[in-house]
């Protein structure tokens, strides 16, 4: 059986992933959450299996930004790596742009333009949610 290997890392390296499957989910989030903890207009994320998902060097700092969300970062270059709510226990979502081959995993759609910049507008034709797209 071959087995699907993704793998990532923060932008200094202290802080490495690996995924052994393929995403189920991937997607641009426009959420002022995600774009307050990123500090940017959007954040692209990969959802993987928590099964599937694990750190395999170091260990990230992490981020409690709601009562039923945690975020990872490294605490050394302060790269954002993962994003877990507690409404998807069996999730973890992943920065798709900390892949060492981003360009592999591109999104799907769009999540939570209810909350967009007016000036933030692309020119792709997914999908759009004002919300999730639950």
């Amino acid at each position: 059986m071959i087995s699907t290997s993704i793998e990532g890392s923060c932008a200094c390296g202290a802080i490495r992933y690996r995924a052994v499957s393929k995403p189920t989910g991937s997607m641009i989030c426009h959420c002022r959450s995600c774009r307050r903890s990123a500090g940017s207009p959007v954040v692209a994320w990969l959802t993987f299996s928590k099964e599937a998902f694990r750190f395999i060097r170091g260990q990230p700092a992490v981020f409690q930004s709601s009562a039923s969300v945690s975020r990872t970062f490294c605490a050394s270059c302060g790269t954002q790596l993962t994003y877990e709510n507690t409404a998807r226990a069996l999730e973890i979502d992943v920065t798709t742009c900390s892949l060492h081959d981003p360009e592999g995993y591109p999104p799907n759609y769009h999540a939570w333009l209810q909350d967009d910049l007016s000036w933030v507008r692309f020119g792709d034709h997914l999908k759009r949610f004002a919300e999730s797209e639950l």
